[in-house]
């Protein structure tokens, strides 16, 4: 059969293969992929439905069935939906029934010569207008989401798509007879479109590709910064929290303080009460320290029972102000175990960094020390550092 089709016709066949490729393959990342099912499957929905729309038209070139071309549209939605579901953005109705309409009134219209401008017109410019929302989708979550200095780049493929099908539609409607003379036979046209529709299906593929890969690489690097049980910062990322916020003030001349926090009795919980009820009592104060502190404020889990907290532009005094919220907050609000509770408490040491002369260690080394003496004091207190030259910061109280 394929050595009976024209050079246009084949050139369909071929997206269409291309599309059914795609299709299978986003249906094996939406297995594979979890976390993302939904969003792939659409995408494979869009290439299965668009393969089939093509291969329609390489079987129908004069006459395309509404089958074929609601499959196109459908395709279309599909895309759109599932790139929609990826970014988080709400799903709306509105503008597909309103597509769908447009291809159904198409399709209510005589078959003769101004007809089928008209249906030309309508058909390519439900679709132009579902790849605008695509593009603006696109290029909204790159601003916003991935915040990428030429938010265009990601919607590219989705904006080009939108102006061949535009142009189609207005080459229609100001030349009605040339065009609807071209879409009904082999032609130029046909092929160079063919062609671009080929380069543009590989883009939004690639666009797509793009999509799931920097949703990867984020997740991979938000699992390299935090901790797997509490969530929160990593040993690593608390220190690059420390060094980004010395940095910080050495330029303006600014201040700040860190916490070190030790749940109180930790061996005894997990010796009396398992492993699980312990690892739920860390997740506990994790919630609780996470909760009670400011956004720019930082929390981190430094190793068993150990928190590191850091505090931008809070001095000594403030800093042991919120030690001591932090201290109640853990006191007064047990965790759960079955029927009962388990009473947790927390000792914090403090200190302010002293100034561009101290370096890091120094800092944690006092926060430590000042920890040691809450402990050694009773537990369940809050301790104060002195400063690095073991002289009272101004504030210590």
């Amino acid at each position: 059969m394929l050595y009976t089709l024209t050079a246009t016709e084949v050139a369909f066949v071929q997206i269409a293969t291309l599309q059914a490729v795609a299709a299978l393959l986003w249906l094996l990342g939406a297995w594979l992929v979890v976390g993302q099912r939904r969003a792939l499957a659409h995408w494979a929905l869009y290439a299965g439905l668009a393969s089939s729309a093509w291969f329609g038209l390489a079987l129908q070139l004069r006459a395309p069935a509404l089958v074929t071309v609601l499959g196109g549209l459908g395709a279309a939605l599909a895309l759109r939906r599932g790139i929609r579901l990826f970014v988080g953005s709400e799903l709306g109705w509105t503008g597909a029934a309103l597509a769908v309409g447009a291809v159904l009134l198409a399709a209510s219209l005589p078959t003769d010569g101004s007809s089928r401008a008209m249906q030309a017109v309508l058909n390519f410019g439900a679709l132009a207008a579902v790849y605008v929302g695509i593009s603006a989708d696109l290029w909204r979550h790159a601003r916003d989401g991935l915040h990428w200095r030429w938010p265009a780049l990601l919607a590219l493929p989705a904006m080009l798509g939108a102006a061949t099908l535009a142009a189609r539609a207005m080459l229609a409607l100001v030349r009605p007879g040339s065009v609807i003379a071209d879409m009904t036979q082999h032609s130029t046209l046909n092929i160079v479109s063919a062609l671009a529709y080929t380069v543009l299906v590989l883009m939004l593929h690639a666009t797509l590709l793009a999509l799931l890969l920097s949703r990867l690489l984020g997740e991979l690097h938000q699992l390299a910064r935090r901790d797997p049980l509490t969530g929160l910062l990593n040993r690593r990322a608390m220190h690059a929290a420390l060094d980004e916020q010395a940095r910080r003030v050495r330029r303006a001349a600014d201040t700040f303080s860190v916490l070190m926090i030790d749940i109180d009795h930790f061996k005894d919980v997990n010796d009396r009460h398992g492993h699980e009820v312990g690892d739920r009592a860390l997740m506990h104060v994790s919630r609780l320290l996470t909760q009670a502190l400011r956004t720019q404020d930082r929390v981190g889990r430094f190793g068993g029972e150990e928190f590191v907290v850091l505090l931008p532009g809070e001095d000594l005094a403030g800093a042991r102000a919120v030690a001591e919220k932090l201290r109640l907050q853990v006191r007064g609000q047990p965790t759960s175990v079955g029927d009962g509770d388990v009473s947790l408490s927390v000792s914090i040491g403090v200190a302010q960094w002293a100034g561009p002369s101290e370096d890091l260690s120094r800092l944690l080394s006092r926060a430590d020390a000042a920890l040691y003496r809450a402990k050694h004091l009773g537990r369940d207190c809050v301790e104060a550092a002195p400063g690095a030259d073991g002289e009272p910061l101004a504030g210590t109280g």
